[in-house]
């Protein structure tokens, strides 16, 4: 499981290293195979290990081609999804219509998401946690069933 924000930096190259304390379990877990797609409801991109991945996949897969909405969701997520291996040095490089879909400049924050990370630019991530703090604090917004009985 993945967990935590990392402050990262995207070379010229357009590539990224992923922090040490995730490349070893990414090594055993899915010989550093990743996929990257685009989060079609944030400005960020989620960055799979392959195994995860193929879960999604196999969820879209049964999704009809001729309901609009779940063809949009399959073109968007697997139109945009790539293959990203892990190199020997722990990075990883990102297509440049992932990095332009999500804004992406030189500072990055990877985002630990339990079973995936999102990857966002810096500025864009700090906005984001301002308004999501900003939200819960205004308490604008409905509790769903699985959040009225959650507790921390």
């Amino acid at each position: 499981m993945f967990r935590g924000a990392n402050s990262i930096s995207l070379d010229d190259k357009g590539r990224l290293a992923i922090p040490a304390r995730y490349r070893n379990l990414l090594s055993l877990d899915c010989e550093g195979k990743l996929v990257c797609t685009i989060d079609i409801k944030q400005p960020c991109l989620l960055l799979y290990p392959l195994p995860e991945w193929q879960v999604i996949e196999q969820k879209l897969a049964t999704l009809s081609t001729m309901n609009p909405a779940e063809r949009r969701l399959q073109r968007l997520l697997l139109g945009y999804a790539d293959d990203c291996e892990m190199d020997k040095n722990g990075r990883v490089l990102i297509a440049t219509p992932l990095r332009q879909h999500a804004g992406l400049t030189k500072k990055l924050m990877l985002v630990g998401q339990l079973n995936k990370f999102e990857i966002w630019d810096e500025e864009v991530w700090q906005q984001q946690v301002a308004d999501d703090i900003a939200a819960e604090q205004a308490g604008d917004f409905t509790l769903s069933d699985r959040l009225q009985d959650f507790s921390l």
